[in-house]
Order: C-alpha cells, then structure tokens, then sequence
C-alpha cells in the first residue's frame, strides 16, 4: 500500500511538470506495467485529478482541468516562489485578494518544510514594501479583462480620461501590461478605429461582455513595444527625442523601462524617446541621466535646456564668488 501511495505521487508529479505523457514514457518512468498505469490512473480520477485519456498507438495521459481544485504537488523552488508572491499580493497592487492570499499562505507555511520555511522567512525580510500612492486595481475587474483577452471576447465599459471625462468605450482586448506602479489594457477601440492603451484604474467596473472576434495582427508587429511606448512617453503632454553619448546599453542600466525607449544608433550613441508633463521636468530628467545629450526635438525642449544651463552658470558663479569671499575672509 505504501509503494502504491509513493508511486501516486510521482505519477502526479509527472502530470504536473509535463502536460501530456506518452502511456509507454509514463510506465517506463514508474517502471511499471501498462496495467498497473491504468489501474493507478483510475485511482487519481477517483481522488479528483481529471486525467484524460486517448487511445491507439499514439494514446496517452494528460492532466486537465476539472470542477474543483485538486491537491497539487510543489518542488522546493515553486513552493518558496508561491509562498514569497503570496506575501507579497496581500499587499500589492491588486485590492481584493489580501484575505484569500492570506489564508493560501497560512495553507501553504503549515506544510512547509523548515528549511523551506527559513528560506521564505530570510526572502520576505529582506524585501522593503514602501507605502503605494498609486492607484490600485479590483482583483474580480483584473480577471474580467483577462478573461476577455483570452477569449477574445469584445468588452463595453465606461472610461475616465485624464481630465475626468468620462466616455464609453467598445474594445477589442488583446493584453494586460502591469509596469510595476500600474495595469493597462492594450485593445483595440472600435469607436475610433485604433490602438489605445487603457488604465485599468479608470474603467469603471461595469464592464460588459461581447460578442466574439478576430485577433488582430499587434501593432509594429510587437505589443511589448506598443504598450512601453504608451504608457513611457506617448502619454505624456510633451515628448522628446534625444540622442545621447552612450551605448545603448549603457543607458538601459542607468534608466528603468518606463522612462522611455532606447535605440541604438552605433557602438557610442543611442536616441532615447521619453516624456514628461512639463519641458522643465524633461530638462531636469536629462540633466541627471548621467550622460552628455544632445535634444533633437521638440525645439522648445532645446530653449528650455538652454535657459536651463544658464541658470545654472549664474548660480555656480554665484556659489563660486561666496566660496572665494568666505576663503579670504578666513584667512
């Protein structure tokens, strides 16, 4: 009974770490017979793991889905992973999951070996949660729209702009983005027949469901880029272009991913594409990239700049004329 008991478990550890099985490979790998397969598979189906099976020469086993959610079987790096995103889910981004990811983790910590529990424990208290002042997004709105998007099932909701208005939208969704500090929707808008990018934080939850349709080619071939060009500078009031004296990747070390696109133009410059709300702002930003710049457009950018650096001569002089008077009178 023992032997039958071990050889379950590595049957559905098997399941669970490949999505279809060959009934040879299966048996092979339990050094079991094909009868003995089947017998152990039924036993699976009885305990609730919906096991499908096909037949023939190519026949085999696969794990699906079923009504409820059977017992499921975690290494040691999946169960430190699970319990480490579960901590940090009840406090993240996401409102309305904190409870269920509360009571998963105390689920999860009892069974959990100690040195398992040790390594979670040592992970958790390294990691600093600062206080979020950004918007947070409702845990069942997240699923509707990924549902949508898995389904291609187009949605109606009503959506706040940046300045408060409100409108009402017919998309297509294709992806969700999260940047860290935000979601998006990457969909296509039927009313006005392009790519948007929406802030999940701003549909309204009176989502509705649509009809079905066909997915579109994404945009530039990529919705990666589509979506970090969107949400990095396309959405800002002002926009620049900069070439910087760098290599590109250089740049993308110093610079995190929402600060704009970079394009490598050879081995010791790269054009960076970012924004901001103000040029004050933009100039600011440049001035503390690290790197020497040279502002391609727009050209009110390149006054600002202008107006900038002098500035900043003036109250070096200044500083320098104080420094010089406060040595002298020292002495």
């Amino acid at each position: 009974m023992l032997e039958t008991s071990a050889r379950l478990l590595r049957l559905l550890s098997l399941f669970q770490a490949q999505r279809y099985w060959s009934g040879a490979a299966l048996a092979e790998r339990l050094e079991v017979t094909p009868r003995t397969l089947r017998r152990d598979v039924d036993r699976l189906r009885s305990l609730g793991y919906p096991v499908n099976s096909t037949s023939g020469v190519d026949g085999g086993y696969q794990l699906g889905a079923g009504s409820t959610l059977p017992p499921l079987l975690l290494d040691d790096e999946e169960a430190v992973a699970v319990a480490v995103g579960l901590r940090t889910a009840a406090s993240g981004t996401v409102t309305g999951i904190e409870e269920s990811s509360v009571r998963a983790l105390s689920k999860l910590e009892q069974v959990l070996p100690t040195r398992l529990r040790k390594r979670v424990t040592a992970l958790h208290s390294s990691i600093l949660s600062l206080a979020r002042s950004g918007p947070t997004v409702d845990a069942e709105l997240l699923s509707v729209l990924a549902g949508a998007c898995r389904d291609l099932a187009t949605l109606r909701f009503p959506y706040s702009s940046r300045d408060g208005t409100t409108t009402a939208r017919e998309v297509e969704p294709h992806r969700l983005v999260h940047t860290g500090r935000r979601w998006y929707l990457v969909a296509w808008d039927r009313g006005r027949e392009q790519w948007r990018t929406f802030r999940v934080d701003r549909i309204e939850r009176r989502v509705s469901p649509g009809e079905r349709f066909a997915p579109r080619p994404a945009p530039d071939g990529d919705f990666a880029a589509y979506a970090l060009r969107s949400v990095t500078y396309q959405a800002f009031p002002h926009q620049a272009v900069v070439r910087l004296h760098a290599p590109a990747e250089a740049v993308a070390e110093r610079l995190p991913p929402a600060a704009g696109t970079i394009e490598a133009l050879d081995e010791h410059t790269c054009t960076l594409h970012t924004g901001a709300q103000s040029l004050d702002t933009l100039s600011v930003y440049l001035a503390l990239v690290g790197f020497d710049f040279e502002v391609l457009e727009p050209p009110e950018l390149i006054e600002r700049v202008r107006r900038l650096a002098e500035r900043f001569g003036r109250a070096s002089a200044v500083s320098s004329r104080g420094f010089l008077n406060t040595g002298t009178q020292e002495k």
